[in-house]
């Protein structure tokens, strides 16, 4: 079960937090230097199908609403020769399956932990109310069972699920606990785009692990990182060295960063161009045809590439475009150059969707009255305007029905990403120029340049609760478990803020 051929160096762990050393002289910065470049072309075997994981059966209650049994559990799966890997997943050993729902349907969910410790699952991406957001307050205790029920009210996209307990997200997620959630509707469905599942309309969730000598997951941060653990190895859809056979001339991947520090920059071994159609938060107005997608952790894009029959493709990350500066980018993977799956065109293609000339609805909200405008500094590890994140303060309140801008920068020389639950976003400008292209459609999550602001507007519409938050953050995980995160609530008219309950802040504790 080889998956891979010997690389041309390896990761240095130095321990659970970021990568730190005490180096020897100029002599050993050089030698790590010289060894912190990854480069896996042509050094994966491509010997696995890609798994497309499955989608998850729902059945329908008295209500009507549609009901998901989720069962978070603990497995073992084979990934190399030898002992195998112990996991995490969700009704399964690794992973989870693909949630799919509509847009005006009801959904309800039993939500059963079966570890042995606390977890919970976010919805992310999701516009819904605070209680069922799966946020730090809702953590499920060992054999627990959470039922959140909400109705879908939001366009089509391409959204995902993770756990979000305080402090100890990024190591649940690199254990295994993370799926796609896909929301249809009505508009979407009346496109001639490629739609499917798992034959033109392929997810994939691109993540790295580390391995130790006896194949279980490392989570040692690596050598000088700033954002944590850079797994040396890349899965997708929790495969090792995959291979998909293309039967259509056009395909529509889902890209999900769910690692928990890397970022990608996305591109074909032809540099072949392919056309993003959509961004976090569904489809864009009209296709941007490029050759490069960049996205940090918790981002998601659906491209749409053109094959030829017969040919053969990698699809791969390129070292950043932008992002990192100076010498910290290479030590936190901004050179790396990685193959990640390999494309089989079949002989003889079905040629019969199109991407359409219109599609999604651009984002409206730069001409809005603006109720408010805040800013934050993500600095550190740990800080956003200079505090770090504790479970019983709220940070702000927001009004129902109201528009706000937010400008967020990174003051640091390294990479943060920016992500707020409940809303998906406009970014109206990058340090006061319109925003590259791959940034205008609807977003939850944007990368944050160093020294850089980004000015989002956002509506808040729906849902009010004086007590229970939301939360805003960092996407890579070392950041947010180690504090780099706040919380805000939706006030509806008259209300007031008011106290994260007891029983929330104890979960939010772990306790």
């Amino acid at each position: 079960m080889k998956r891979r051929k010997a690389l041309k160096w390896t990761l240095i762990g130095v321990g659970g937090g970021v990568g730190a050393v005490v180096l020897g002289g100029a002599g050993t910065v050089g030698y790590f230097w010289t060894k912190s470049k990854l480069d896996t072309v042509g050094e994966v075997d491509f010997d696995t199908p890609l798994a497309v994981p499955p989608l998850a059966e729902s059945t329908q209650d008295s209500s009507g609403a549609r009901v998901f049994n989720l069962e978070i559990q603990s497995g073992k799966i084979a990934l190399k020769d030898g002992r195998e890997t112990e996991t995490w997943g969700v009704n399964g050993p690794f992973l989870g399956p693909t949630i799919r729902a509509k847009r005006g349907e009801e959904v309800a969910f039993a939500v059963h932990n079966g570890l042995d410790e606390g977890t919970s699952i976010h919805w992310h991406g999701m516009h819904l109310p605070s209680v069922m957001d799966g946020g730090p307050h809702q953590e499920v205790e060992p054999d627990g069972v959470w039922a959140p029920q909400w109705t879908m009210n939001q366009p089509a996209a391409t959204l995902w699920y993770h756990p979000h307990p305080h402090g100890r997200t990024g190591n649940h997620v690199y254990r295994g606990l993370a799926g796609m959630f896909i929301v249809d509707d009505d508009e979407s469905a009346g496109l001639n785009l490629p739609s499917e599942y798992g034959v033109d309309d392929v997810p994939m969730i691109v993540q790295d692990r580390k391995f130790n000598g006896d194949n279980q997951f490392d989570d040692n941060a690596s050598f000088m990182s700033m954002q944590g653990i850079l797994g040396d190895e890349i899965m997708v859809n929790g495969t090792l060295g995959p291979y998909f056979d293309v039967t259509t001339r056009l395909v529509r991947l889902r890209l999900l960063n769910g690692s928990v520090s890397r970022l990608y920059n996305f591109g074909f071994s032809d540099d072949r161009p392919f056309s993003l159609i959509a961004t976090d938060g569904g489809l864009l107005p009209t296709a941007w045809e490029t050759d490069r997608l960049q996205l940090s952790p918790g981002e998601r894009a659906e491209i749409v590439v053109a094959f030829e029959p017969g040919e053969t493709l990698t699809l791969r990350s390129n070292p950043a475009d932008e992002g990192y500066e100076g010498p910290l980018g290479r030590f936190n993977g901004g050179d790396d150059l990685l193959d990640i799956c390999e494309f089989r065109a079949a002989d003889t293609l079905a040629d019969t969707t199109e991407i359409p000339e219109t599609m999604g609805t651009a984002p409206d909200l730069a001409e809005a009255e603006i109720a408010a405008e805040r800013s934050f500094s993500l600095s550190g590890f740990n800080q956003i305007n200079g505090e770090s994140m504790d479970p019983m303060r709220i940070d702000f309140g927001v009004r129902e029905g109201t528009v706000e801008v937010w400008e967020v920068e990174n003051a640091d020389g390294f990479m943060h990403n920016f992500h707020v639950h409940d809303v998906q976003y406009q970014v109206l400008t990058v340090d006061g120029e319109e925003p590259p292209p791959r940034l205008r459609g609807w977003k939850d999550t944007v990368q944050l340049n160093p020294q850089t602001k980004y000015r989002l507007a956002m509506r808040f519409a729906d849902y009010t609760d004086p007590n229970l938050p939301y939360m805003y953050h960092c996407h890579i995980l070392v950041h947010e478990d180690s504090g780099m995160m706040g919380q805000f609530v939706v006030l509806g008219e008259g209300e007031e803020i008011g106290a994260v309950p007891a029983s929330a802040s104890a979960n939010a504790h772990g306790h």
